[in-house]
């Protein structure tokens, strides 16, 4: 092992120097730290093995430092050094995570003894993460695959974690952007804060801003009540938005003043707060071209695109396609109390013929399906072909944005789609969901089972289709 690197947090400079004398003597590397704000930038800019930290500091309480680096107390132990040796300031710094509780005087003996095993421990537990970065993992946070591309994702999970910069996350629809945001925020100091998700597109545009901003009693109609928002729902954590892209012009300009600012400020409010959140962001959209083409804002771009993460199709991860479809099928098996030894061999097979269009999603859903439908012991994973649902030119008529649906004219309507059944015909004894799902599904049959063309056709966003999908498979 290198030479352990200790940080001594002491405001009485006798004492730090007499500290440091003694360590160094032991061939450790120190570092020397005046008040909680010095010891924080030391921190935030350099590992270290151990931290010897007094708690009566000019700027606070050294108990605030402890706390705020919990996320970390086992790569970094921390030994707390003071002249008050109550039994409740020990308690308190042992709940918190400390390594050892130290009285002043401290005999030279006993400091020595305390920092070579709380340093051991932490340069052990450092060296051992890196070990693991070079090894291969079939599982990461959430993911599942063992593949180059995604043990690449992995490590670049892991070497940003711990820091405050904006992620921006991109990937095919269902290729586990909320995974990979999840896992950022496990794997960081902000683990122990909430991890607050706001999908931008699956709220409507009048509401997004108050869903993210929060907004007092009264400021619009049926605003009954104050709303935190997630933004200051997230303090102290971080906080998730997807589907960027789909945020109004208007709204992304708000957006940026808060992350210029760090301050939120409610719809009706009067006056603006502070608010400390990591942001990670995410999209299925090629975010340059919304930028060339308008839609999204360049300088927000900028302020967001820090730390790029591109998460890579299930079609390019190889064998991983069988890891994550055995994992389904164990986890669906369980819930439905089905008993499956494995995949069969034509499910194999079809697993790496299919390029997966909706990625991982697609292949849950999948799975899903032939859990449900069927037969023990091997699962038959197969495309499952789709009624075709025959429609005349007639239906192109209705005002489909009564139901939720974008217009279509007669030439724009897949041909399997025409016949001479009447429009009254089609809908009698139907409901709107019925009818939603019936030319949610003709798309996908029409584009060959692609639910992206499918999305693209209706002028819908893919995810909106899987949602839908999901809702139905468990209905």
């Amino acid at each position: 092992m290198s030479a352990a690197r200790v940080l001594i947090v002491e405001d009485t400079a006798s004492l730090a120097l007499g500290y440091a004398a003694q360590l160094e003597a032991a061939n450790y590397a120190i570092e020397i730290a005046g008040t909680l704000a010095e010891a924080q930038k030391f921190l935030s800019t350099e590992p270290f093995d151990s931290v010897l930290l007094d708690l009566q500091l000019p700027d606070g309480d050294g108990l605030d430092l402890l706390e705020s680096w919990k996320g970390r107390l086992t790569e970094t132990s921390f030994i707390v050094v003071t002249a008050d040796g109550s039994l409740s300031r020990a308690i308190g710094a042992m709940r918190l995570g400390a390594y050892d509780f130290l009285v002043k005087p401290v005999a030279g003996e006993r400091l020595l003894t305390t920092v070579r095993n709380a340093a051991e421990r932490g340069q052990l537990t450092r060296e051992i993460k890196q070990v693991r970065k070079s090894v291969r993992r079939d599982q990461f946070q959430g993911f599942i695959g063992r593949s180059p591309l995604m043990q690449a994702v992995y490590r670049q999970i892991e070497n940003v974690a711990d820091s405050s910069a904006t992620v921006f996350i991109t990937g095919e629809s269902g290729t586990g952007k909320e995974v990979a945001a999840e896992a950022i925020h496990r794997a960081g100091r902000r683990s122990s804060g909430p991890f607050v998700a706001v999908n931008c597109g699956a709220i409507p545009e009048n509401l997004l801003e108050s869903e993210l901003f929060g907004h007092v009693k009264g400021a619009f109609t049926g605003a009954v009540e104050h709303r935190a928002g997630a933004a200051k729902e997230a303090n102290g954590g971080t906080l998730f938005l997807d589907e960027i892209c789909e945020m109004e012009l208007k709204l992304q300009v708000k957006l940026l003043r808060f992350l210029q600012t760090g301050m939120v400020q409610k719809v009706g409010a009067s006056h603006p707060e502070p608010v400390d959140v990591r942001i990670v962001c995410a999209t299925n959209r090629n975010p340059a071209r919304e930028v060339a083409e308008g839609r999204f804002r360049e300088d927000l771009f900028y302020r967001l695109n820090v730390i790029p993460l591109e998460l890579p199709a299930l079609r390019d991860r190889g064998e991983d396609v069988e890891l994550i479809a055995r994992a389904f099928m164990g986890r669906f098996a369980s819930d439905e109390q089905r008993e499956f030894t494995d995949l069969s061999p034509a499910s194999l097979v079809w697993l790496h013929q299919h390029d997966w269009p909706g990625n991982v999603r697609e292949l849950q859903n999948a799975v899903r399906r032939a859990v449900v439908t069927g037969h023990e012991p091997l699962l038959e994973l197969q495309k499952t072909e789709r009624p075709i649902i025959q429609r005349e030119p007639a239906v192109a008529s209705v005002d489909q944005r009564e139901v939720g649906m974008p217009a279509v004219s007669p030439d724009q309507m897949p041909v399997s789609s025409r016949s001479t059944t009447s429009l009254a015909d089609l809908i009698r004894g139907r409901s709107l969901a019925d009818l939603e799902r019936m030319i949610i599904e003709a798309a996908i049959d029409e584009m060959g089972g692609n639910v992206t063309e499918a999305a693209q056709a209706l002028g819908i966003n893919p995810s909106t289709i899987y949602r839908k999908q999901q809702k139905w498979v468990g209905s």
